[in-house]
């Protein structure tokens, strides 16, 4: 009998790209999803696409409509399958609209998460639990780096962070927005889960996962948005910055990879800062140059002279935790490539 692989958001960016991933390696995969993504974010957010995709060329893919905040209905589907591993990547995803649902987003963000890893702890204690975490349970507290101010980007002026943030990094005393803070208490309690418990987790700490099949948002999924903008000849805001803000985006083929590596060798309570690193990091001026040599198009944009809270000037991912715990585990897709994808796949979807 083959191995099972249970995914909750798998309509999503990650969670389709770990089914796929997944189903290719003789998986049996069941996806939980929602839909909340176009309850969170309007018709644009809409994952049924998704969905119909993966019923479609996954063979014997199992979608289930559950609602990771019902605690009985999580308890009694992890029962039933009992699943060899465990990714979680379901989220109420966006920094600026958790103010306005703090409700859905705690309930969404830990709630979730803590259902999640008690059915998992009662039903199938030995599987390998992987949470999406985020960067931004490290707060606001990266702007506190000495930065030095280029041409297009903002980059560190340390010489402790050259390879970018690490594990180690400071995660409370600042201000994270109410998304990061629901995610932390999620991180926080999948740790414990493999502490105080002895279960194998991990919390895997994002920068800007894309790819593809991303359904970029104006709140969520900065290339994917801005290519989709781009294309469409549509405005897009800068928030502040002056548009050198950084982060480091990593492909999401590349990130079920490593899903994968630490599922084959699980390790109790760990964090890493999965991201692209700073090979792979880009401004959102930078963005605009590379998404324009291949659109032809020029990126129409407003500047607003004022940050989102809780923002990174900069950040990039520090990988070498990462690459000492799974040293076959390599980045296959760069940014140009990555770019080139997302570019492909909008067009294809924008007919003119």
């Amino acid at each position: 009998m083959g191995k099972v692989i249970l995914v909750t958001g798998s309509s999503g960016l990650i969670g389709s790209e770990v089914c796929a991933y997944f189903h290719d390696k003789g998986f049996a995969v069941h996806g939980i999803d929602n839909n909340q993504r176009a309850v969170f974010f309007g018709p644009q957010g809409d994952t049924r696409w998704v969905q119909e995709r993966l019923q479609q060329t996954l063979s014997g893919f199992e979608h289930h409509e559950s609602d990771i905040r019902d605690r009985s209905q999580i308890m009694d589907l992890v029962g039933r399958i009992k699943p060899d591993a465990i990714v979680h990547s379901a989220a109420q995803p966006s920094h600026d609209r958790a103010a306005d649902i703090p409700f859905d987003d705690f309930d969404t963000n830990a709630v979730g998460t803590l259902n999640l890893l008690e059915a998992a702890r009662q039903t199938c204690a030995e599987a390998p639990f992987i949470f999406m975490s985020t960067n931004k349970v490290y707060g606001d507290r990266p702007n506190e780096i000495r930065l030095k101010e280029l041409e297009t980007r903002w980059d560190y002026d340390d010489p402790e962070y050259v390879h970018g943030i690490p594990e180690t990094f400071p995660v409370d005393q600042s201000k994270h927005s109410v998304f990061g803070a629901s995610k932390l208490a999620a991180d926080v309690m999948v740790q414990e889960y493999g502490r105080y418990f002895g279960m194998p987790t991990c919390c895997l700490r994002g920068g800007c996962l894309t790819g593809p099949s991303h359904s970029g948002v104006e709140l969520h999924g900065f290339l994917s948005y801005l290519t989709k903008c781009n294309i469409e000849k549509r405005e897009y805001k800068i928030f502040g910055y002056k548009g050198k803000q950084v982060r480091d985006n990593i492909h999401s083929e590349d990130v079920a990879a490593f899903i994968h590596a630490f599922a084959l060798a699980p390790r109790c309570g760990e964090v890493y800062n999965l991201g692209g690193g700073k090979d792979n990091s880009c401004s959102i001026l930078e963005a605009f140059r590379m998404v324009e040599s291949l659109t032809g198009k020029e990126q129409i944009y407003t500047y607003v002279d004022q940050n989102r809270l809780g923002d990174h000037i900069c950040y990039y991912s520090d990988l070498r935790k990462m690459k000492a715990h799974y040293p076959k585990w390599v980045i296959t897709k760069t940014l140009e490539e990555t770019v080139e994808e997302i570019v492909n796949a909008w067009q294809d979807r924008i007919k003119p």
